[in-house]
């Protein structure tokens, strides 16, 4: 397959780590103390957002979205 976007190996990494932190968050029985995982999220969130890769305004406008698909769609 071949990806319109070249994404570093430790993006899709991160982008990976939080797509299973939110799935873990969402079947997070009620009641269950969730902190670890919010926190763990909010560390994530930093660490993409500040990644090398967005330094391009040509990545971050449309390639946030496509990382978020190519997340979702490979195993």
């Amino acid at each position: 397959m071949n990806l319109p976007y070249r994404f570093p190996a430790d993006l899709l990494a991160l982008a990976r780590a939080q797509h299973d932190t939110y799935t873990a968050l969402a079947h997070a029985p009620a009641g269950a103390s969730t902190a670890s995982l919010r926190r763990r999220l909010v560390l994530l969130d930093l660490h993409l957002a500040s990644h090398p890769y967005w330094a391009s305004p040509a990545h971050w406008r449309t390639g946030t979205a496509e990382l978020r698909r190519t997340v979702r769609t490979r195993p």
